[in-house]
């Protein structure tokens, strides 16, 4: 999984004053937690555009003014309601023997014959919940919809790995192909490939009768 790396300040005041100078001077002040006691650092709001403003799943590297570096994963992030401006993010500290829980996208992948014959398509779970050691860590979760018909699903079984565990039932939808007003199509597909099942039949059934016929005679 790519790291982003975020380069801050430590901070030694973490009161309300400390806290309000910061964002006036448009840093964002962080916490990063996990280790043996919280660390307190400040960054500028820009250091965090590569990790927040995507729909992917990064690790940050935390770089410090020290030259200390920690491997990091976002945990929590706080929004001004109006502004929309990042008021304060939460930081869980990486372990390479630890595992770590972290929301993952889900990525579709080929093309669905219940949409092309008119089905509606449910994206149920766009991000699924995994645990797994930091180095495991996938960049996304591919499912393959290329066989999902109408009234057809595809849940977490299918996506099981052993590199990491996913943390919903087997039994969870990801996604789903529903039947809608046009989706006559993919019945009459179903009925036709029917018809020609019991016409073939008929014709096997007819074949037998006249050789049993034959035979008699």
């Amino acid at each position: 999984m790519k790291s982003i790396t975020i380069k801050g300040s430590q901070r030694e005041s973490v009161g309300k004053v400390a806290t309000k100078t910061l964002r006036n001077a448009g840093k964002v002040p962080c916490v990063l937690y996990g280790g043996e006691k919280p660390l307190h650092f400040s960054a500028e709001e820009l250091e965090f555009r590569d990790l927040v403003y995507t729909p992917n799943a990064h690790t940050a590297v935390i770089e410090l003014e020290n030259g200390q570096k920690l491997d990091a994963v976002l945990q929590d992030i706080q929004f001004h309601p109006v502004t929309d401006k990042i008021l304060h993010v939460d930081f869980y500290q990486l372990f390479k023997d630890k595992p770590v829980t972290m929301d993952i996208p889900v990525r579709l992948e080929g093309n669905s014959p219940g949409v092309r014959n008119g089905g509606r398509l449910l994206f149920r779970k766009r991000k699924l919940s995994i645990k797994a050691l930091p180095e495991l860590l996938p960049d996304f979760i591919t499912v393959d919809i290329s066989k999902l018909r109408i009234g057809g699903t595809i849940a977490v079984e299918t996506v099981l790995s052993d590199d990491y565990t996913i943390l919903h039932p087997d039994s969870t939808a990801i996604v789903q192909v529903k039947a809608s007003r046009t989706s006559i199509a993919d019945e009459a597909e179903d009925e036709e490939e029917g018809a020609e099942g019991a016409e073939g039949a008929e014709a096997a059934e007819g074949g037998e009768a006249t050789t049993e016929a034959e035979a008699t005679e």
